[in-house]
C-alpha cells in the first residue's frame, strides 16, 4: 500500500493487514471493514506487572468501538498495515500508558485468530514497571493494579466487566506451561 493510500483513510480510519488462517498477509483493508466483515487480522496485548506481582489493567474509554467501559490488558492494540508485532507492542505501550520501552518485552503467549479474540492473531507480551503511567484519555478511562487473587475473584463474580478477549487471553496466560 502506498503512503498516499494510507494518508487517505476516511474519518481517521486505520489500515490493517488482512491475513489468512496461517497468519500470512493476503491484503490490506480499513479497520471498519475488517471488523464489520470479521476478517482475520493481528493484535498485541501487554501485561504489566509491578514488583508486588500485581497486574495493571486499564478500563477502556466509553468512546471505544469494541468493549467500551470494560477492563482490559495493560495496553493492547491492532497492528497497522505493514507493522511487526514487536514494534506494535512498543508503540501501544507508549501510546496507551506512556511507557518508553528500550527493548521489546518478553513474548509469553501466541493465540491463533478465533471468535474469542475477535478474529485476531494475538501475541501477548509481559513487562515489569512500577508506573506511574500516563493514560491516553481517548483510549483509557482509568487504570488500576490488581492482585492475582483479587482479579480471579472479580472474573468469577463479574466477568461481564472485562473485555471478552482479555478474559480469554488471561485464562490462556494462566494455563500456559
Amino acid at each position: 500500500m502506498s503512503e498516499e493510500q494510507m494518508a487517505t483513510a476516511p474519518d481517521g480510519d486505520e489500515w490493517f493487514d488482512v491475513v489468512d488462517e496461517r497468519n500470512v498477509v493476503v491484503g490490506t483493508e480499513l479497520r471498519s471493514i475488517v471488523h464489520r466483515e470479521g476478517l482475520l487480522h493481528r493484535a498485541v496485548h501487554l501485561l504489566v506487572f509491578n514488583q508486588a506481582g500485581e497486574l495493571f489493567l486499564q478500563k477502556r474509554s466509553m468512546s471505544k468501538d469494541v468493549s467500551p467501559g470494560l477492563w482490559d490488558s495493560s495496553a493492547s492494540g491492532h497492528l497497522d498495515a505493514g507493522e511487526r508485532y514487536e514494534s506494535a507492542v512498543v508503540r501501544e505501550a507508549w501510546e496507551e500508558i506512556g511507557i518508553v520501552m528500550g527493548e521489546v518485552p518478553a513474548e509469553v503467549l501466541r493465540v491463533d485468530a478465533c471468535r474469542e479474540t475477535g478474529n485476531e492473531f494475538v501475541r501477548v507480551y509481559q513487562a515489569a514497571s512500577e508506573g506511574p503511567f500516563v493514560l491516553h484519555p481517548e483510549e483509557i478511562e482509568r487504570g488500576e493494579w490488581f492482585k492475582r487473587a483479587e482479579l480471579e475473584a472479580l472474573l468469577e463474580a463479574h466477568e461481564a466487566e472485562f473485555a471478552p478477549s482479555f478474559v480469554y487471553l488471561w485464562r490462556r496466560y494462566c494455563d500456559r506451561k
